[in-house]
């Protein structure tokens, strides 16, 4: 089995980073975690990487002047490192067009809301809001537009009487570390690619099951 060679871009503590590196532990997994890259130096999540065992390097965006110029030396170390693909894990920087481009359909993110619901930030704030009784998080492929790629999995939550922001991120969080891994898995042994645009799956799944809220 060939293992992919995946980067972690991380800002901060790197929660859903660990539950990658935990995962790519297993030998069938198709995946090698190469780089942990933050553009804070101080971001918790390098430490937590090292520790690990993992390369990592921060690339600190106040640094350069522009945009451009820090996702130049982001795209270097990418490709020193031979990345085959990245996956954003709260980095709270936005891409450039021409950088997501350059990673098309190599570059995935997880987003707590079930899209193409509650893009942006305050997801569950807005979920609150709206009195939905569902919520999740979706891991998808980067594009220019913010939080509109094409989905590869999502999971979903019930929301119940009495939730507040923090019990509702609480129980998203859960299925974020367990969702990223499975669609990193998908991505890597060529399960969902990226195909004219939308996600094409090389196998079926089981159309009988469902979430009922309430239950």
């Amino acid at each position: 089995m060939t293992r992919r060679r995946v980067a972690i871009l991380i800002s901060g503590r790197g929660s859903n980073m660990a539950s990658l590196i935990e995962a790519a532990r297993a030998v069938d997994f198709p995946a090698e975690i190469a780089l942990v890259l933050s553009n804070r130096p101080d971001a918790e999540g390098l430490e937590r990487a090292k520790e690990a065992g993992i390369a990592t390097c921060a690339i600190d965006h106040k640094a350069f002047p522009d945009r451009e110029s820090f996702e130049r030396a982001l795209d270097a170390a990418l490709r020193e490192h031979d990345i085959a693909f990245i996956c954003l894990a709260g980095f709270m920087r936005v891409l450039t067009e021409r950088f997501v481009e350059r990673w098309s359909g190599r570059m995935v993110n997880i987003h707590p809301s079930l899209l193409p619901l509650y893009r942006g930030t305050q997801t569950h704030r807005r979920a609150l809001a709206d009195g939905v009784l569902v919520h999740g998080c979706t891991v998808h492929f980067v594009v220019p537009e913010l939080d509109a790629g094409p989905i590869i999995a999502q999971a979903a939550v019930p929301v119940v009487p009495g939730d507040t922001e923090e019990s509702l991120a609480a129980r998203v969080i859960v299925q974020e570390h367990r969702l990223y891994p499975q669609a990193l898995r998908m991505i890597c042994d060529g399960t969902a690619r990226l195909e004219d645009g939308r996600v094409a799956f090389a196998r079926g799944w089981d159309a009988g099951a469902a979430l009922h809220s309430p239950n």
